[in-house]
Order: structure tokens, then sequence, then C-alpha cells
């Protein structure tokens, strides 16, 4: 049986519900992510494993893949050093000359933001400026916010950056 290569994307994840409730396995998951507190984000890239640990917390997370522009003000305004330095004053300690030259490499899974030296993996957010725009409980075909949304997260997240 042949096997298809799926193009490794680049994926924004982001907390919407808080774990009162929710099972072990789940609020386990959530602390591998790094995502902590809700209105946390991440960028991941679209491995098995990965798609696994978000399908498993789908009703706690929402994700999809960010546009270049997207990741850029992410990074702007959120990308945190060690110490609370803002990435973009300090972009030379990422070993990349620009965040344009970053943002490049992140969306092309050349390198996974994690991993870069003394860089703070997870991005704070504001909560959605209006609000959500369904429960965050159902998912997001069902009118909620909840799971995967495509191209339709950088809507969400240009509202809470």
């Amino acid at each position: 049986m042949a096997q298809q290569t799926e193009e490794v994307k680049s994926l924004i994840v982001v907390r919407v519900r808080g774990t009162i409730s929710a099972h072990k396995e789940t609020r386990e998951t959530l602390e591998l992510l790094r995502l902590t507190h809700t209105n946390h984000a991440i960028l991941i890239d679209s491995r098995p494993a990965y798609k696994g640990m978000l399908q498993r917390v789908n009703n706690y997370v929402t994700w999809g893949e960010p546009t270049k522009e997207m990741i850029i003000a992410l990074l702007l305004k959120r990308g945190r050093l060690a110490g609370n330095k803002k990435l973009a004053e300090h972009i030379e300690a990422t070993g990349y000359k620009s965040i344009d030259e970053l943002a490049d490499a992140i969306l092309s899974c050349k390198v996974a933001y994690k991993n870069l030296p003394d860089i703070e993996a997870r991005f704070k957010l504001h909560p959605p400026s209006k609000g959500y725009h369904g429960t965050t409980k159902n998912s997001f075909r069902a009118g909620g916010e909840a799971g995967y949304r495509g191209g339709a997260i950088n809507d969400l997240v240009k509202r809470m950056v």
C-alpha cells in the first residue's frame, strides 16, 4: 500500500477554554503543548504526533494555518525572550537578521519556534476584541470556537494580538 506524504505545515494553536472539569489526560496534554492558560498561543508544525495531541484537546483549543503576516505580527507584538525582553528589539539573539527572515523559517517549518535559543515558547494574548463570536464549548463547524478552523484562525489571532 502506497503511503501518502503530506507536506508539513506550520500551525498556530490557541487555548480558548479552561480545564476545571477536564479529564486528566486532557490537562496533561495541554501542559505538554505549553498551553497552561486561556488565550495562550503556540506555533507548531503538523507532525502526526502534534495532530494526535490536538485531537485529544480539540474541545479546549482552536488551530489553523497562519499567514506570514500573522506570524510577523505575533513575533513583533507578543514574541518574548528570556527575562521578558521583546523579541523585536533583540532579534540577533535568535540567530536571524530580521523578523521577516525568522517568519519565513517558521512558516516553512525550517525551524521550530520552541527550539530557538532563549525564547519564550508561547505567546500570551489578550482576549479577542468584541469577544468570541460563538460559544467556546462547540466546534467551529457547529458555530462555536473550538477545533480546527483553517485560515480563519488569522481573523481570531488578529483580534487577540
